[in-house]
Protein backbone atom coordinates (compact mmCIF):
# COMPACT_ATOMS: atom_id res chain seq x y z
CA UNK A 1 0.00 0.00 0.00
CA UNK A 2 2.09 3.44 -1.56
CA UNK A 3 0.78 6.54 0.68
CA UNK A 4 0.87 9.96 -0.67
CA UNK A 5 2.64 12.71 1.55
CA UNK A 6 -0.29 14.94 3.03
CA UNK A 7 0.15 18.82 3.46
CA UNK A 8 -2.09 20.66 5.52
CA UNK A 9 -1.54 24.09 4.59
CA UNK A 10 -1.04 27.22 6.87
CA UNK A 11 0.26 29.50 8.75
CA UNK A 12 1.66 26.95 11.59
CA UNK A 13 5.03 25.15 10.90
CA UNK A 14 4.56 21.68 8.58
CA UNK A 15 6.63 19.46 10.62
CA UNK A 16 7.49 15.75 9.86
CA UNK A 17 5.92 13.25 11.24
CA UNK A 18 7.78 10.07 10.43
CA UNK A 19 11.78 11.87 10.14
CA UNK A 20 13.66 8.88 8.61
CA UNK A 21 10.73 7.00 7.45
CA UNK A 22 11.27 4.47 4.90
CA UNK A 23 8.87 1.31 5.07
CA UNK A 24 5.54 1.19 5.40
CA UNK A 25 3.18 -1.74 5.61
CA UNK A 26 0.64 -3.22 2.93
CA UNK A 27 -1.99 -4.88 5.00
CA UNK A 28 -5.36 -6.70 4.41
CA UNK A 29 -7.29 -8.45 6.53
CA UNK A 30 -5.25 -11.47 5.40
CA UNK A 31 -1.97 -10.71 4.81
CA UNK A 32 0.30 -7.91 5.97
CA UNK A 33 3.49 -7.67 4.15
CA UNK A 34 6.11 -4.67 4.68
CA UNK A 35 7.45 -2.67 1.55
CA UNK A 36 9.04 0.09 0.37
CA UNK A 37 7.22 3.61 0.92
CA UNK A 38 7.10 6.30 -1.99
CA UNK A 39 7.47 9.44 0.09
CA UNK A 40 7.48 10.29 3.64
CA UNK A 41 4.33 11.72 5.39
CA UNK A 42 3.86 15.38 6.74
CA UNK A 43 1.25 16.83 9.44
CA UNK A 44 0.61 20.01 11.14
CA UNK A 45 0.48 20.71 14.78
CA UNK A 46 -3.03 21.64 15.70
CA UNK A 47 -3.37 23.10 18.86
CA UNK A 48 -7.19 23.56 20.06
CA UNK A 49 -8.44 26.67 21.82
CA UNK A 50 -11.37 27.09 24.64
CA UNK A 51 -13.94 27.20 21.92
CA UNK A 52 -14.67 23.61 19.98
CA UNK A 53 -14.00 24.23 16.84
CA UNK A 54 -15.03 21.38 13.50
CA UNK A 55 -11.60 19.58 11.92
CA UNK A 56 -13.90 17.99 9.57
CA UNK A 57 -17.87 16.94 9.45
CA UNK A 58 -18.28 14.57 12.67
CA UNK A 59 -14.18 15.59 14.15
CA UNK A 60 -14.05 18.30 16.65
CA UNK A 61 -11.04 19.51 18.67
CA UNK A 62 -11.27 21.65 22.30
CA UNK A 63 -8.62 23.01 24.85
CA UNK A 64 -9.59 22.77 28.67
CA UNK A 65 -7.64 24.44 30.77
CA UNK A 66 -8.10 24.86 35.07
CA UNK A 67 -10.08 23.10 38.11
CA UNK A 68 -12.15 20.57 36.51
CA UNK A 69 -13.71 19.27 39.25
CA UNK A 70 -12.60 15.89 39.71
CA UNK A 71 -10.38 15.84 42.88
CA UNK A 72 -13.53 17.07 44.42
CA UNK A 73 -15.65 14.21 42.66
CA UNK A 74 -13.01 11.63 44.02
CA UNK A 75 -13.46 13.55 47.63
CA UNK A 76 -17.15 13.12 47.52
CA UNK A 77 -16.67 9.19 47.29
CA UNK A 78 -16.89 8.90 43.27
CA UNK A 79 -19.38 7.72 41.45
CA UNK A 80 -21.02 4.06 41.29
CA UNK A 81 -23.57 4.55 37.88
CA UNK A 82 -23.15 7.07 35.08
CA UNK A 83 -26.38 8.96 36.84
CA UNK A 84 -24.45 9.91 39.74
CA UNK A 85 -22.01 10.84 37.20
CA UNK A 86 -24.92 13.04 35.71
CA UNK A 87 -25.96 14.20 39.10
CA UNK A 88 -22.50 15.12 39.95
CA UNK A 89 -21.60 17.47 36.24
CA UNK A 90 -25.40 18.47 36.96
CA UNK A 91 -24.58 20.52 40.41
CA UNK A 92 -21.20 21.72 38.87
CA UNK A 93 -22.22 23.02 35.58
CA UNK A 94 -25.84 24.16 36.57
CA UNK A 95 -27.31 21.64 33.43
CA UNK A 96 -29.22 18.05 33.17
CA UNK A 97 -26.80 15.88 30.92
CA UNK A 98 -27.48 12.15 30.10
CA UNK A 99 -24.89 9.27 28.94
CA UNK A 100 -26.13 6.77 26.59
CA UNK A 101 -24.55 4.66 24.30
CA UNK A 102 -24.61 0.93 22.67
CA UNK A 103 -21.98 -1.38 22.08
CA UNK A 104 -18.45 -0.76 19.98
CA UNK A 105 -15.58 -2.35 19.06
CA UNK A 106 -11.69 -1.50 19.72
CA UNK A 107 -8.36 -2.71 18.70
CA UNK A 108 -5.17 -1.84 20.26
CA UNK A 109 -1.52 -2.25 19.54
CA UNK A 110 1.71 -1.62 21.43
CA UNK A 111 4.88 -1.24 19.32
CA UNK A 112 8.98 -0.04 19.54
CA UNK A 113 10.09 2.52 17.05
CA UNK A 114 13.05 1.37 15.26
CA UNK A 115 14.42 4.84 17.15
CA UNK A 116 13.08 3.69 20.63
CA UNK A 117 10.14 4.90 20.42
CA UNK A 118 6.83 3.39 22.35
CA UNK A 119 4.02 3.85 20.23
CA UNK A 120 0.46 2.91 21.05
CA UNK A 121 -2.11 2.43 18.77
CA UNK A 122 -5.96 2.85 19.00
CA UNK A 123 -8.85 2.19 16.68
CA UNK A 124 -12.62 3.15 18.06
CA UNK A 125 -14.93 1.01 16.10
CA UNK A 126 -18.79 2.80 16.22
CA UNK A 127 -21.60 3.71 13.93
CA UNK A 128 -20.90 7.36 12.71
CA UNK A 129 -20.71 9.52 16.02
CA UNK A 130 -19.46 13.26 16.77
CA UNK A 131 -15.55 12.66 17.95
CA UNK A 132 -14.51 15.27 19.73
CA UNK A 133 -10.31 15.73 20.83
CA UNK A 134 -10.16 17.03 24.29
CA UNK A 135 -6.24 18.66 25.34
CA UNK A 136 -6.96 19.01 28.72
CA UNK A 137 -4.91 20.89 31.53
CA UNK A 138 -5.99 20.85 34.80
CA UNK A 139 -5.41 22.66 38.02
CA UNK A 140 -4.58 19.18 39.73
CA UNK A 141 -3.07 16.64 37.63
CA UNK A 142 -1.22 15.65 34.11
CA UNK A 143 -2.12 17.28 31.13
CA UNK A 144 -3.38 14.94 28.71
CA UNK A 145 -5.22 14.42 25.53
CA UNK A 146 -8.33 12.11 25.31
CA UNK A 147 -11.05 11.46 22.73
CA UNK A 148 -14.91 11.17 23.34
CA UNK A 149 -18.16 10.16 21.25
CA UNK A 150 -19.84 13.04 22.17
CA UNK A 151 -23.30 11.52 20.82
CA UNK A 152 -22.83 9.55 24.34
CA UNK A 153 -23.76 13.01 26.02
CA UNK A 154 -26.58 14.44 25.59
CA UNK A 155 -28.33 17.65 26.95
CA UNK A 156 -31.46 16.88 28.49
CA UNK A 157 -32.66 20.09 29.59
CA UNK A 158 -30.57 22.79 27.78
CA UNK A 159 -31.50 25.57 30.85
CA UNK A 160 -28.10 26.44 31.14
CA UNK A 161 -26.44 28.97 33.21
CA UNK A 162 -25.69 32.53 32.15
CA UNK A 163 -22.57 32.31 32.55
CA UNK A 164 -21.77 29.29 31.17
CA UNK A 165 -21.31 28.55 27.16
CA UNK A 166 -22.34 25.40 25.69
CA UNK A 167 -19.17 24.72 24.53
CA UNK A 168 -17.98 25.15 28.40
CA UNK A 169 -21.10 23.19 29.24
CA UNK A 170 -19.44 20.01 26.74
CA UNK A 171 -15.97 20.04 27.26
CA UNK A 172 -16.56 19.87 30.91
CA UNK A 173 -18.81 16.66 30.44
CA UNK A 174 -16.52 15.75 27.83
CA UNK A 175 -13.47 15.00 30.67
CA UNK A 176 -15.87 12.90 32.49
CA UNK A 177 -16.41 10.62 29.55
CA UNK A 178 -13.49 10.19 28.21
CA UNK A 179 -12.47 6.51 25.80
CA UNK A 180 -8.83 6.66 25.60
CA UNK A 181 -5.91 9.09 26.13
CA UNK A 182 -2.45 9.81 26.78
CA UNK A 183 -1.20 12.11 29.41
CA UNK A 184 2.07 13.83 29.76
CA UNK A 185 3.96 11.15 32.00
CA UNK A 186 3.79 8.72 29.04
CA UNK A 187 0.64 6.85 30.02
CA UNK A 188 -1.81 5.52 27.01
CA UNK A 189 -5.40 4.51 28.26
CA UNK A 190 -8.05 3.00 26.07
CA UNK A 191 -11.86 1.31 26.93
CA UNK A 192 -12.12 -1.65 24.70
CA UNK A 193 -15.59 -3.56 24.49
CA UNK A 194 -15.99 -7.10 25.40
CA UNK A 195 -19.15 -8.75 23.90
CA UNK A 196 -20.57 -10.66 27.33
CA UNK A 197 -24.06 -9.96 29.12
CA UNK A 198 -22.10 -9.49 32.19
CA UNK A 199 -21.15 -6.12 33.82
CA UNK A 200 -18.84 -4.61 36.29
CA UNK A 201 -20.29 -3.86 39.66
CA UNK A 202 -17.90 -4.15 42.21
CA UNK A 203 -19.24 -4.03 45.99
CA UNK A 204 -16.58 -3.87 48.70
CA UNK A 205 -16.61 -0.21 50.47
CA UNK A 206 -14.26 1.07 48.27
CA UNK A 207 -14.63 4.56 46.81
CA UNK A 208 -16.44 4.24 43.52
CA UNK A 209 -15.82 4.66 39.74
CA UNK A 210 -17.42 3.96 36.30
CA UNK A 211 -15.71 3.23 33.50
CA UNK A 212 -15.50 6.65 31.38
CA UNK A 213 -14.11 8.40 35.53
CA UNK A 214 -11.58 5.82 35.57
CA UNK A 215 -9.94 6.60 32.67
CA UNK A 216 -10.14 10.23 33.66
CA UNK A 217 -9.01 9.20 36.95
CA UNK A 218 -5.64 7.51 35.42
CA UNK A 219 -5.30 10.53 32.73
CA UNK A 220 -4.94 12.72 35.49
CA UNK A 221 -3.06 10.49 38.23
CA UNK A 222 -1.28 7.73 36.92
CA UNK A 223 2.76 8.18 35.75
CA UNK A 224 2.68 4.58 34.69
CA UNK A 225 0.85 0.94 34.24
CA UNK A 226 2.25 0.60 37.62
CA UNK A 227 0.70 3.26 39.12
CA UNK A 228 -2.33 2.92 37.35
CA UNK A 229 -3.22 -0.48 38.16
CA UNK A 230 -2.47 0.46 41.80
CA UNK A 231 -4.82 2.91 41.47
CA UNK A 232 -7.44 0.79 40.09
CA UNK A 233 -7.16 -1.51 43.04
CA UNK A 234 -8.46 1.45 45.40
CA UNK A 235 -11.89 1.58 43.70
CA UNK A 236 -14.62 -0.37 43.23
CA UNK A 237 -15.74 -0.30 39.21
CA UNK A 238 -19.11 -0.22 37.72
CA UNK A 239 -19.36 -0.46 34.10
CA UNK A 240 -20.66 2.71 32.14
CA UNK A 241 -23.42 2.37 29.87
CA UNK A 242 -23.64 -1.64 31.44
CA UNK A 243 -21.04 -2.62 28.83
CA UNK A 244 -18.45 -5.33 29.69
CA UNK A 245 -15.18 -3.57 29.56
CA UNK A 246 -11.88 -4.21 29.93
CA UNK A 247 -8.77 -1.15 29.79
CA UNK A 248 -5.68 -1.22 27.70
CA UNK A 249 -2.57 0.28 29.28
CA UNK A 250 0.85 1.40 27.99
CA UNK A 251 3.58 3.58 29.28
CA UNK A 252 7.17 4.36 28.32
CA UNK A 253 8.93 1.98 29.27
CA UNK A 254 7.37 -0.41 26.99
CA UNK A 255 5.32 -1.94 29.62
CA UNK A 256 1.73 -2.75 28.12
CA UNK A 257 -1.13 -5.08 29.67
CA UNK A 258 -4.64 -5.70 29.70
CA UNK A 259 -6.80 -4.88 33.10
CA UNK A 260 -9.86 -6.65 33.32
CA UNK A 261 -12.36 -7.38 35.71
CA UNK A 262 -13.76 -11.49 35.88
CA UNK A 263 -16.85 -11.98 37.89
CA UNK A 264 -15.81 -8.57 39.61
CA UNK A 265 -12.34 -9.87 39.99
CA UNK A 266 -9.61 -7.38 38.38
CA UNK A 267 -7.20 -9.24 36.57
CA UNK A 268 -4.22 -7.70 34.91
CA UNK A 269 -3.04 -9.75 31.62
CA UNK A 270 0.69 -8.40 30.33
CA UNK A 271 -0.19 -8.27 26.40
CA UNK A 272 0.61 -5.82 23.23
CA UNK A 273 -2.31 -6.14 21.71
CA UNK A 274 -6.07 -5.67 23.15
CA UNK A 275 -9.26 -6.32 21.29
CA UNK A 276 -12.96 -6.89 22.11
CA UNK A 277 -12.34 -10.31 23.67
CA UNK A 278 -11.08 -11.55 27.33
CA UNK A 279 -7.07 -11.80 27.50
CA UNK A 280 -6.75 -13.41 31.19
CA UNK A 281 -6.62 -17.04 32.10
CA UNK A 282 -9.51 -18.99 33.27
CA UNK A 283 -12.98 -19.69 32.41
CA UNK A 284 -13.45 -16.77 30.68
CA UNK A 285 -10.58 -16.42 28.29
CA UNK A 286 -11.35 -15.59 24.70
CA UNK A 287 -14.82 -14.93 25.50
CA UNK A 288 -16.05 -11.77 22.87
CA UNK A 289 -16.71 -11.84 19.67
CA UNK A 290 -15.42 -14.04 16.83
CA UNK A 291 -14.07 -10.77 14.49
CA UNK A 292 -12.24 -9.41 17.56
CA UNK A 293 -9.87 -12.75 17.07
CA UNK A 294 -9.51 -12.29 13.61
CA UNK A 295 -8.04 -8.72 14.62
CA UNK A 296 -5.99 -10.00 17.16
CA UNK A 297 -4.19 -12.60 15.21
CA UNK A 298 -3.63 -10.22 12.40
CA UNK A 299 -1.83 -7.40 14.36
CA UNK A 300 -0.34 -10.47 16.78
CA UNK A 301 1.66 -11.92 13.47
CA UNK A 302 2.18 -8.02 12.11
CA UNK A 303 4.47 -7.35 15.65
CA UNK A 304 5.90 -11.06 15.66
CA UNK A 305 7.28 -9.99 11.81
CA UNK A 306 8.18 -6.66 12.76
CA UNK A 307 10.96 -6.39 15.69
CA UNK A 308 10.30 -2.59 15.27
CA UNK A 309 7.88 -0.14 13.81
CA UNK A 310 7.73 3.21 12.80
CA UNK A 311 4.39 5.19 13.49
CA UNK A 312 3.45 5.32 9.72
CA UNK A 313 3.59 1.36 10.29
CA UNK A 314 1.46 1.36 13.63
CA UNK A 315 -1.17 3.79 11.69
CA UNK A 316 -1.13 1.31 8.62
CA UNK A 317 -1.81 -1.53 11.33
CA UNK A 318 -4.83 -0.11 12.39
CA UNK A 319 -5.51 0.63 8.93
CA UNK A 320 -5.79 -3.28 8.30
CA UNK A 321 -7.98 -4.08 11.13
CA UNK A 322 -10.09 -0.93 10.25
CA UNK A 323 -13.93 -1.54 10.09
CA UNK A 324 -13.68 -1.39 6.02
CA UNK A 325 -11.87 -4.84 6.11
CA UNK A 326 -15.29 -6.53 7.41
CA UNK A 327 -17.58 -5.72 5.37
CA UNK A 328 -19.73 -4.39 8.33
CA UNK A 329 -22.24 -1.48 8.66
CA UNK A 330 -19.79 0.39 11.46
CA UNK A 331 -16.73 2.73 10.69
CA UNK A 332 -13.85 3.21 12.49
CA UNK A 333 -14.67 6.21 13.85
CA UNK A 334 -10.96 7.75 14.89
CA UNK A 335 -7.94 5.89 14.77
CA UNK A 336 -4.81 7.10 16.77
CA UNK A 337 -1.01 6.70 16.99
CA UNK A 338 0.16 7.77 20.70
CA UNK A 339 3.88 8.09 21.19
CA UNK A 340 4.48 8.15 24.48
CA UNK A 341 8.23 9.58 24.67
CA UNK A 342 7.56 12.52 22.32
CA UNK A 343 3.96 13.20 23.57
CA UNK A 344 2.39 13.30 19.87
CA UNK A 345 -1.06 11.80 18.82
CA UNK A 346 -1.63 11.52 15.47
CA UNK A 347 -5.09 11.32 14.81
CA UNK A 348 -7.03 9.63 11.24
CA UNK A 349 -10.98 10.15 11.02
CA UNK A 350 -13.14 7.53 10.00
CA UNK A 351 -10.38 5.16 8.13
CA UNK A 352 -8.76 7.85 5.93
CA UNK A 353 -5.44 7.10 6.40
CA UNK A 354 -3.97 9.62 4.49
CA UNK A 355 -4.92 12.44 6.19
CA UNK A 356 -3.60 13.22 9.58
CA UNK A 357 -4.09 15.58 12.82
CA UNK A 358 -1.68 15.90 15.11
CA UNK A 359 -1.26 17.30 18.28
CA UNK A 360 0.99 17.64 20.94
CA UNK A 361 0.53 17.55 24.93
CA UNK A 362 1.62 20.77 26.09
CA UNK A 363 1.34 22.88 23.14
CA UNK A 364 1.31 26.81 23.16
CA UNK A 365 -0.22 29.07 25.93
CA UNK A 366 -4.49 29.52 25.98
CA UNK A 367 -5.47 32.10 23.02
CA UNK A 368 -3.14 30.47 20.61
CA UNK A 369 -4.89 30.03 17.24
CA UNK A 370 -6.40 26.42 16.16
CA UNK A 371 -4.92 26.79 12.60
Amino acid sequence: MKRKSIFILSAAVITALFSGCNKSIDVSAQNVVVTEADEMSYSEIITPTAEITQLEEGFSAVRFQGDDGFQSFLDKGGASSDKEVIEYLSSLLGSGLSFSGNTFGCSTISAVSPDGKHLFGRNFDWQGCEGLVVVSEPKEGYSSISTVNTDFIKNAAGNFENYLSYDSILTTASLYAPLDGMNEAGLAVSVNMILDSEVINQNTGKPDLTTTTAVRLLLNKAGSVDEAVGLLKQYDMHSSMNMMVHFALADKTGKSVAVEYVNNDMVVSETPVVTNFYIAEGNKKGVGSSQSHERYDILMKLLSENETMTAEQVRDALDSVSKNNFNEYESTEWSIVYNLDTLKADYYHRENYEKCYSFEIGGEEEGDELY
